[in-house]
């Protein structure tokens, strides 16, 4: 995959999961990574339709995308999306990182490995695991420990694109995830999420008292216009994707609630970005304000009982906890439900504790 086509591909496959993608900051400087010269006899033409006909594998959108980041040049400066092509210019793509094929280098890095077999291999990822090599993490992913798993076994090449990754999940976000181990196997199980026959089941403590004990939300989610670092929901398909999240209320612990998600479709930040559009935005989600005390008392000593829940859980408070799909080769109805983790039980029994204590002394 080139450059540009990885920088905002927001889904490994179609759709994929909820994934941490190249949405970090660079340090400001600019490099190129394309460079095209138009010819003498070049008629006017669009930037976005003269680079869709150069560069293999890229969207008109993501070209759009590329211009309103002031990623698009021509003679040195930037320009829209709109901008029509004249013999001779000069048209340039830059991005705020050198480009760089990456390498897959296999680390020692311990995974904990819930069912493996010829076709697949289901892991449990830990808070903290970057998924895929990208900017700012180009080691110590759950895809160098998988190089480094499978260094003896000739039939798996992790730098194969046919093998490897279906679906993706944050780097703050634990919890389950399948790999294909054939090509086979990754198109049939590409496929099935691309169908929605997947079934999957997130955790998540969020601020707020949830109004009702289940409901769905909807919308087409895109980059947040105003804060390239965020997504958000958007009013219409012109730069967002269709997302659909179920939910059940599980416990209600004053200040925030227990939640289970269900995904019906795998968009970029799905469920962080849904649950602060209804005004519950994930415990701790320092991309999306979760960080901050949103809901509660102005008490010092309630500030401090934050405080050190933000520490017992230093991230989001989301955890991929079930994953069922059909077995690539058997035909088998596949599921998989993982524990959720340390960090999590103990942030939602502190707040269960609190609300006891707090109960007990009204």
């Amino acid at each position: 995959m080139d450059a540009i086509t990885d920088t905002w591909d927001e889904d490994l496959e179609e759709p994929g999961e909820e994934l941490e993608d190249d949405l970090e900051p660079g340090n400001g400087e600019k490099y190129e990574h394309f460079r095209f010269v138009a010819d003498k006899g070049q008629g006017l033409l669009r930037v976005d339709k003269f680079l869709v006909l150069r560069i293999e594998g890229i969207s008109r959108n993501r070209i759009q995308q590329a211009a309103e980041a002031d990623c698009i040049l021509v003679n040195g400066l930037p320009v829209k999306a709109n901008y029509r092509v004249k013999p001779l210019d000069v048209v340039s793509v830059v991005m705020d990182r050198p480009k760089r094929e990456i390498e897959i280098i296999p680390q020692d890095i311990p995974l904990n490995v819930v069912y493996e077999d010829n076709a697949v291999i289901v892991i449990n990822k830990p808070a903290g695991l970057v998924v895929h090599p990208g900017h700012g993490n180009y080691s110590g992913t759950l895809l160098n420990a998988l190089a480094y798993y499978f260094r003896d076994d000739d039939t798996f090449d992790i730098t194969d694109a046919r093998l490897g990754l279906v679906h993706r999940i944050d780097k703050e976000t634990s919890g389950l995830l399948v790999i294909a181990k054939t090509p086979e196997a990754k198109t049939h199980l590409a496929m099935q999420f691309f169908h929605k026959t997947t079934h999957r089941q997130y955790v998540a403590l969020v601020w707020g008292n949830m109004e009702h004990d289940e409901g769905t939300v909807s919308g087409y989610i895109g980059r947040n216009p105003k804060d390239r670092l965020q997504m958000t929901v958007l009013p219409d398909e012109t730069n967002g994707k269709w997302a659909v999240t179920h939910y059940q209320t599980l416990k209600r612990l004053g200040y925030v609630s227990v939640i289970a998600c269900r995904l019906e479709t795998g968009r970029t930040h799905q469920i962080r970005v849904h649950m602060k559009s209804i005004g519950h935005t994930l415990f701790n989600d320092s991309r999306y304000g979760g960080n901050e005390i949103l809901k509660g008392t102005t008490f010092s000593k309630y500030k401090q009982f934050v405080q050190n829940c933000f520490a017992i859980c230093p991230r989001q408070a989301l955890h991929a906890k079930t994953l069922g799909f059909v077995h690539p080769t058997t035909g088998e109805e596949m599921f998989f439900d993982s524990e959720i983790p340390a960090d999590m039980t103990q942030l939602i029994e502190k707040w269960r504790t609190y609300m006891s204590n707090r109960n007990t002394n009204d």
